[in-house]
């Protein structure tokens, strides 16, 4: 289904709560993510009431399980926007469950043409936020026409201020694409496409995403990559507590290739769009201080050979 079919299907669905909001009343919005809860918030300002259910960036998103306080905070809610790509499947499990609560749901994954399989660390993308801002704006609109003009005005500025993001990934690809860095997940996939690095050590990263055992050679292929300075930057995701991942990150330490900590959740403090910029600029350093690093083992090799 194309961007535009899609809204306008959840915009439709949405029509029935129009009489359903007071002029005082707020519309109330449940996010399976704090980062689309943070946006869902940017575009409906004061006229929305808006709980994350992940908001705990110390927390690994993936060892979450759904509470009956969840599900009570689903039954009151008119709006939910979640991740979809098997990323969240128990949002999708307490929707089916909560039948005679009417609901519209807004799924990343629907939005950006993901499934099941895919990567799911969409937010990563910077194309998706301005889809789902989009999406979320008409269901606003829908809901309170009365307050359009706001609406709209808010999604202009929200679109306006993703641009700093959008400069320093185009800074960094004419930089750094290329460049092979490696990372103990997925999670920074997207952005790393984005930017054009050649990522490596693919099979080790869904391996530890999907909470299955990397196999030795796909080990010993990282551990490889590590210790001979093959990549420049190792990517590496903060929430995840594993062995192996805390192996890596020492390896790459005493290695002397620098690291880059990524997160999935939002921090505290953070807008969307400075938890994607403060990202990026680390990034940005790890990269120029790996390839300084680089030009300096290269001239020392060389000197030897003269």
């Amino acid at each position: 289904m194309s961007l535009s079919r899609y809204v306008a299907a959840v915009t439709a669905a949405f029509a029935f709560s129009h009489a359903a909001f007071a002029a005082d009343a707020k519309i109330p919005v449940v996010a399976a993510e704090n980062f689309y809860g943070d946006v869902v918030q940017q575009l409906g300002g004061d006229r929305v009431d808006v709980t994350s259910i992940l908001s705990n960036p110390d927390q690994d998103p993936h060892l979450f399980e759904a509470s009956p306080k969840t599900a009570r905070a689903l039954q009151h809610a008119s709006l939910v926007v979640y991740n979809g790509a098997d990323y969240d499947p128990w949002m999708a499990k307490l929707l089916a469950a909560s039948k005679g609560a009417k609901h519209t749901t807004i799924v990343a994954a629907e939005l950006t043409g993901k499934k099941s399989g895919d990567n799911p660390h969409l937010w990563y993308d910077p194309a998706t936020m301005p889809k789902v801002a989009r999406a979320v704006n008409e269901v606003l609109v829908a809901a309170d026409p009365a307050h359009k003009s706001a609406y709209d005005a808010n999604l202009v500025k929200f679109l306006d201020s993703l641009k700093p993001v959008q400069a320093k990934a185009a800074e960094l690809h004419d930089r750094y694409a290329g460049t092979p860095v490696t990372a103990t997940e997925p999670v920074f996939g997207y952005m790393s496409d984005a930017i054009g690095l050649s990522m490596r050590n693919m099979r080790f990263q869904m391996a530890a995403m999907n909470d299955t055992e990397a196999s030795a050679s796909d080990i010993a292929a990282f551990e490889r990559d590590l210790r001979e300075k093959r990549v420049r930057v190792l990517i590496y995701n903060s929430q995840a507590t594993e062995a192996l991942t805390k192996r890596m990150l020492k390896l790459a330490q005493q290695s002397n290739v620098p690291t880059v900590s990524v997160t999935e959740t939002e921090p505290a403090g953070n807008t969307y769009q400075t938890w994607m910029l403060s990202q990026l600029d680390a990034l940005g350093a790890a990269l120029a201080k790996g390839d300084a690093s680089s030009t300096k083992a290269a001239a020392g090799v060389k000197g030897k050979t003269q």
